[in-house]
């Protein structure tokens, strides 16, 4: 979804007064917090009008999951070099990423394991995979995986195809790292993604230790990613985790948020599906030292390893992200 300097060049800041947007932005948020308790108060008071509609458009996107097509390939060279002017200005002008760490990848296939923020726009991670392409120009293939849902969203699925992501499955995931690519995963997922604003800085692994087996299973080691900036691209007020479970959001998207969301352009808005325009933080990603795994498939079965090791993952990108957020410069967008 989601490299060739180590770090890229802090352009762009003239875009905007960053005390004045504090100040603003300050102001914006205690009003909509304000906003989000009436919204509470009121789905409280009649749930009926939260029930989803037996024949579900929601549902009908969803069942193509099972006819959805996904690939290996890597990414579509000719529509990434079309494109690269656009994500020139989208990597060191709009978000003007920092990417670093480089030195630290393996030189075999390896499995990123990082966070990400901004709920289904998580343009951290975009970045992440745009800049892995700038740096390499498809000579070393990393695949992005993503949310069965936006996989199988009309336009949206068949753009994250053509960049090389893959499903956020078992069957996608080690037929990538058979055929010698990197693969990034963000076991948190929506917990991860959909995090209040005030959690901005926890990492979010959300207790799943799958990616643990999966390394285990497919000999490849672990490489942590730090990120901050993402949870700037969009305001989480609210998980709206009550909502969510009215609206049987579990069993139609496989999650237990319904964010509720400041963003550009519609303000204050329950997102169910993407529905704002990133606002222009500043993003860092950091690739960190690399956790060795052990490839002896009894280990998969071994919980008390798995439980070290993951651990040991969420420890050092808790700590990469502390370092990161000491180095912003603005309470927002910094």
């Amino acid at each position: 979804m989601y490299g060739t300097a180590t770090k890229m060049p802090e352009t762009g800041r003239y875009l905007f007064n960053e005390d004045l947007l504090d100040q603003t932005t300050n102001k914006t948020i205690n009003k909509a917090m304000n906003k989000t308790i009436n919204i509470a108060d009121y789905i409280n008071k009649d749930a009926e009008i939260v029930k989803p509609a037996k024949n579900s458009w929601i549902k009908g996107l969803l069942d193509n999951r099972s006819k959805e097509k996904w690939s290996v390939d890597g990414p579509n060279v000719d529509m990434m070099k079309r494109h690269s002017a656009a994500w020139d200005f989208i990597l060191d002008r709009y978000f003007r990423v920092e990417m670093t760490g480089w030195e630290h990848l393996p030189d075999k296939a390896s499995m990123l394991i990082g966070i990400h923020s901004g709920t289904w726009l998580t343009m951290d991670a975009w970045t992440l995979c745009a800049e892995w392409w700038r740096r390499y120009q498809g000579q070393r293939i990393l695949h992005g995986t993503a949310h069965d849902a936006l996989m199988a969203m009309p336009g949206l699925g068949q753009y994250f195809r053509n960049v090389g992501v893959i499903p956020a499955k078992r069957e996608s995931v080690t037929a990538a790292f058979a055929a010698g690519h990197d693969v990034v995963i963000w076991p948190g997922g929506e917990v991860d993604a959909m995090r209040s604003w005030s959690k901005r800085y926890d990492v979010v692994l959300g207790g799943r230790t799958g990616f643990i087996r999966q390394a285990i299973r497919s000999g490849v080691p672990i490489v942590p990613v730090a990120t901050v900036g993402g949870h700037d691209t969009v305001f989480v007020l609210s998980e709206c985790r009550k909502l969510a479970k009215l609206l049987r959001l579990k069993k139609y998207l496989r999650t237990e948020i319904a964010p509720l969301v400041l963003g550009f352009p519609f303000g204050i808005t329950l997102e169910a599906f993407p529905m704002h325009i990133p606002y222009p933080a500043k993003i860092r990603n950091e690739i960190l030292e690399p956790i060795e795994i052990d490839t002896d498939p009894e280990r998969a079965n071994d919980n008390t390893y798995v439980d070290k090791k993951y651990k040991e993952v969420e420890a050092c990108i808790q700590e990469g992200v502390n370092r990161l957020a000491g180095r912003r410069k603005g309470r927002f967008f910094g």
